[in-house]
C-alpha cells in the first residue's frame, strides 16, 4: 500500500515537473538563450579587446621604433590616435612619451590629452592618481598656485599613496617661489602624514632641517 502511494506521488510529481515545463516552455529557452548570447558575447568582446590591444601595441612600438630612429614625421598623429583610443594602458604610455620626448610644446594639447585619460578611462584608482600628479608635475613650472592645488585637489584631499608626493610638489612649488612660510607647512604635513612614502618623508625632513631650521 505504502510503495503504490509513493508511486501516485511520484508520477504526480513528475506530472506537476512536466506541466511546468509545458506552460514555462518559451520562457524557459528564452532564458537559456539570453544566457548564452551572454557567455558568447563576452567571449567575444574579450577578443575583441585582445585583438585591439595587439594593434595598439604595435602601432605603440611602431612610434617608439620611428621616433628613436629619427623618423618622426607621423609619430605624433600616431600617439595623440593611442591616447584617443582610451586604453588603460597604452594611451598612458603615448602620453608620457609625447611629454618625455618633447614631441608637443603646446602645454594646452597635452592637457587636454590628460583630461580625457584620467576623466574617459576606466582606470584603477591609484593610477589614476598618479596620472593626476604627473599632470601637476607638468603643470608646476608655468601654473599658478590656485591651478595646481586645483589639479592635486583630488589627491590632497584623499589617503592615496602619491599624497605625500602632491604635498611635496606643492613644497617644492612655494619654495622656488621663495614663499618659505608656505613651502614649510606643506612639508610639516609630509612629516605627520601617517602613510607617507618614506623617501619623501626623508627628502622632506632633509628640507626643513636644511632650510628651515633657526
Amino acid at each position: 500500500m505504502e510503495e503504490d502511494i509513493s508511486i501516485i506521488n511520484n508520477n504526480t510529481r513528475n506530472e506537476k515537473i512536466k506541466n511546468f515545463f509545458i506552460k514555462n516552455k518559451k520562457i524557459l529557452i528564452s532564458s537559456i538563450s539570453f544566457v548564452v548570447i551572454m557567455i558568447f558575447g563576452f567571449f567575444i568582446y574579450q577578443d575583441l579587446e585582445n585583438k585591439n590591444k595587439i594593434k595598439l601595441a604595435e602601432k605603440y612600438n611602431l612610434a617608439s621604433m620611428n621616433f628613436n630612429s629619427g623618423n618622426t614625421k607621423n609619430v605624433q598623429i600616431q600617439l595623440i590616435d593611442i591616447v584617443m583610443k582610451k586604453d588603460k594602458t597604452y594611451s598612458p604610455l603615448a602620453l608620457y612619451f609625447l611629454i618625455d620626448n618633447n614631441i608637443i610644446s603646446e602645454n594646452d594639447k597635452i592637457n587636454s590629452l590628460f583630461d580625457t585619460i584620467i576623466n574617459e578611462v576606466t582606470l584603477e584608482e591609484e593610477i589614476k592618481n598618479l596620472l593626476i600628479y604627473k599632470k601637476a608635475l607638468y603643470n608646476s613650472e608655468f601654473n599658478s598656485e590656485n591651478e595646481l592645488i586645483k589639479i592635486l585637489k583630488p589627491i590632497i584631499n584623499s589617503e592615496s599613496i602619491w599624497k605625500s608626493h602632491a604635498l611635496y610638489l606643492m613644497g617644492e612649488y612655494f619654495y622656488n617661489k621663495s614663499e618659505k612660510e608656505k613651502s614649510k607647512e606643506f612639508f610639516n604635513k609630509i612629516i605627520i602624514l601617517k602613510k607617507s612614502n618614506k623617501r619623501i618623508k626623508l627628502e622632506a625632513q632633509k628640507k626643513l632641517n636644511r632650510d628651515f631650521s633657526e
